[in-house]
């Protein structure tokens, strides 16, 4: 008697087991798959760089303390520098590359940003980047406007990997020497997107205008190095 009364509790909760799960498949089913996102890859060897898919992932654009950071700064990737995570600033050099040549009044080059670390790190999005002189890094004039219609995918950057960013710069003497208030560079101060720590990249010969008026620098969104379009 005791084995037919289990054996019809048993059977009474299997039932109510295929009920629900016939119940759940005819709801709608699960939530379609995530879109994929594009990140792209640069090689340390200077390579063609490769493209790979990935599950998209939250992230929020840090803030900087710079104006130059806050006016031409990138998005954040996430994470502090380690394996996979945002390239910090004590991870990075910068330099300054030949880039397309520009038109007549402007010119382009390439504000290069190598991964000196010994793990593999994502940049994404515009440096924020100003003019600085003087000797002792001072800013001079107005920071880089962004080139919001650039490509700006993210970087994923092997140790000795390179990713550039294009620089457009207008010449000084398009200006009226009483609205530029021409003045010599050393060079660029540069914010690596979601940073609020600075590079000085050295570049001599440029002049650059004091006045906030007169903007001379404009950046596109960082991408691997020899897929820049300017």
């Amino acid at each position: 008697m005791h084995r037919s009364t289990r054996s019809a509790i048993v059977l009474a909760s299997t039932g109510a087991v295929l009920a629900l799960a016939l119940s759940g498949c005819s709801s709608g089913g699960p939530d379609p798959a995530p879109t994929a996102t594009q990140t792209v890859t640069a090689s340390a060897g200077g390579s063609s760089p490769s493209t790979a898919t990935s599950a998209p992932s939250s992230s929020s654009a840090a803030s900087s303390s710079s104006a130059s950071s806050s006016s031409s700064g990138g998005s954040a990737g996430g994470g502090s520098g380690g394996d996979g995570g945002r390239c910090t600033t004590g991870s990075l050099s910068g330099s300054v590359e030949s880039g397309s040549g520009g038109a007549a009044g402007s010119t382009y080059v390439h504000l290069a940003l190598r991964n000196t670390g010994s793990t593999t790190c994502t940049l994404q999005g515009w440096p924020g980047v100003s003019f600085v002189g003087g000797g002792s890094g001072e800013q001079i004039g107005a920071p880089a406007t962004r080139d919001e219609a650039s490509a700006h995918p993210t970087v994923t950057l092997a140790p000795g990997a390179v990713a550039v960013a294009p620089l457009k710069i207008t010449q000084a003497e398009n200006y009226p020497t009483a609205t530029c208030d021409p003045v010599s560079a050393d060079g660029f101060r540069v914010y690596p997107p979601g940073s609020t720590e600075s590079l000085f990249v050295r570049d001599s010969g440029i002049t650059a205008c004091r006045s906030t008026d007169a903007g001379l620098l404009s950046v596109q969104g960082l991408v691997p190095e020899g897929q820049a379009a300017d």
